[in-house]
């Protein structure tokens, strides 16, 4: 299968690690795909984004800003459409990004299925988050192109409501949750014996993640065995919580890795005892869980729906109460209490992706069914 990909990301974080995993999968399955991004996306590191948009962010006010983003969307529409005209794809998937209405445009043009990608209602998130200007038109917009697409593919069920109450029949919408590359969590290495439990968090580093409360958890903690916190990521947290370790005599006892390849993270994630998910919005597909389960980590994260998707309480994760934040360290002390039941969450969670196919290779397989299952749709409306 002839698969265009088209995206407007124009930084290498979560985001890119989504894209390049799954055009890979797709790629080592047989089929060829063809990326149609931003020239930046290419040229930028891990971690960091296109110089050029950052300007933009910092120099236009929100209005202005949000203005040249769907100016833009006339240069990314103008992209595909040659790559399409080049290309001749069966199909066109695309990740949804706000105002990016290329695929939309291009794969009625030429008469070919989309397949949609959704991670966010990123109309929503902007509004509460990113002080989004543009609101009705925003949300017109993002609804707009989950309406045209042929099939919506949501990460989350939570997220698949969303979708559904913007217009999109139940039967266009299917979810595809994140995942992982089972050859990245191979032959991993026994954690070292130590006489600390080592808790761990991978992630962009936000302050809504809630890591000051473990560093003031850890502080505060007088019981055996002795806890660790090893931090592995970047973001505008980390400042802070360094500073915070720091006044709270800590410096030894928790360490910043920073920002990590995705060839280092199994390697990270084998070393935790207790791998942390502090807070999740409640929409998202956190790419960690699936890390932490790969590597037969004990999980704490919090007890909400998205997160139920894939954890199960007791049996494959501790789950807490988002709503009383306490919960999480009185989970933490049970874990670092109990090194069976660590080792039997571990073991169950690793499993879990097995029976599950939480895998890039799983989702390149059910990308695939769906898009010849729009196939079938088109040739039968043609008859």
């Amino acid at each position: 299968m002839r698969i265009l990909y088209s995206h407007r990301i124009q930084s290498h974080d979560g985001q890119g690690v989504h894209i390049d995993a799954l055009v890979a999968a797709l790629r080592a399955a047989g089929h060829e795909v063809c990326v149609v991004g931003p020239p930046a996306y290419d040229a930028v590191a891990l971690g960091g984004e296109s110089p050029a948009l950052a300007r933009i962010r910092r120099l236009l006010p929100g209005a202005l800003r949000e203005l040249a983003e769907m100016a833009y969307g006339l240069v990314s529409t103008a992209r595909l459409a040659r790559a399409a005209r080049d290309f001749c794809p069966d199909i066109i998937y695309e990740r949804a990004n706000l105002f990016h209405m290329a695929g939309s445009w291009v794969a009625r043009r030429r008469g070919v299925p989309l397949l949609l990608e959704v991670n966010s209602p990123l109309a929503e998130e902007r509004a509460r988050f990113g002080g989004l200007r543009l609101n009705r038109l925003a949300h017109a917009a993002e609804h707009f192109v989950w309406r045209r697409a042929d099939i919506v593919l949501p990460v989350t069920e939570v997220l698949a409501d969303h979708v559904t109450k913007a217009g999109v029949p139940r039967t266009r919408v299917a979810v595809v949750p994140n995942g992982i590359d089972l050859q990245d969590f191979a032959e991993l290495p026994a954690r070292a014996a130590s006489e600390a439990v080592q808790l761990g968090f991978v992630g962009f580093v936000r302050h809504w993640h809630g890591l000051d409360r473990v560093l003031r958890g850890l502080a505060a903690w007088q019981g055996t065995p002795r806890l660790d916190l090893t931090v592995v990521g970047e973001g505008p947290a980390r400042a802070d919580l360094e500073s915070l370790a720091a006044e709270l005599g800590l410096a030894d006892r928790v360490r910043f890795t920073g920002l990590a390849t995705r060839e280092q993270i199994p390697r990270l994630v084998a070393g935790f005892d207790i791998a942390l998910q502090p807070a999740s919005v409640p929409y998202a597909s956190p790419l960690k869980l699936f890390e932490y389960m790969a590597a037969g980590r004990a999980i704490i994260a919090p007890d909400q729906p998205n997160i139920r998707e894939v954890l199960e309480q007791g049996r494959t994760a501790l789950l807490f109460d988002p709503a009383s934040p306490e919960t999480m360290w009185q989970a933490v002390e049970t874990l670092a209490r109990d090194s069976a039941l660590r080792a039997r969450l571990g073991t169950a969670a690793r499993e879990e992706i097995l029976q599950r196919d939480f895998t890039w290779a799983g989702n390149a397989c059910r990308v695939v069914a769906l898009a010849e299952r729009a196939l079938d749709g088109k040739k039968d409306m043609g008859r």
